[in-house]
């Protein structure tokens, strides 16, 4: 039996990649349209308040996180991608905006912040495009007057 040998991974593909995954999360885009940028098998995905595996764990953390943040802008500033075989290291920092409440508030509160991040991005063997295999918070930067998480 032969394998398909997949296509390398493009720099183009995978800043592509980047910018379609905040766009969806800016808009709160229903859970099932993430499915085509999350790895099949494998996937991890570590936030400063957990670390979740699998689709099913981005689900939770996802419906989670979208009960308590609201206006969510997110920019990228950088996406920095170092090829490896069949996989591509990620360097990317992303400014978060984004409203929060806690009750009994009279008023929310506006995070901002710089995200570094890395990711591992892999060809899905399924599809034949991009997909996160894994994602890091690595580091949150809070902009002067932040909201704190």
């Amino acid at each position: 039996m032969t394998v398909a040998k997949l296509a390398p991974l493009t720099e183009l593909e995978i800043k592509q990649l980047a910018a379609d995954w905040y766009l969806k999360l800016d808009v709160h885009a229903p859970l099932e349209d993430y499915i085509p940028f999350l790895a099949e098998d494998g996937l991890e995905m570590r936030f400063p308040e957990a670390t979740v595996y699998g689709f099913d764990g981005f689900k939770g953390w996802y419906d989670r996180v979208i009960g308590i943040f609201f206006d969510e802008v997110h920019t990228l500033k950088e996406v920095n991608v170092t090829p490896s075989g069949d996989e591509a290291s990620v360097q990317v920092i992303v400014k978060w905006e984004a409203s929060v409440w806690n009750p009994p508030a009279a008023q929310s509160q506006r995070i901002v912040l710089d995200a570094y991040q890395t990711w591992i991005v892999k060809r899905s063997p399924n599809t034949g495009k991009p997909v996160i295999a894994t994602y890091i918070v690595d580091l949150l930067s809070y902009y002067e007057g932040s909201a704190r998480l």
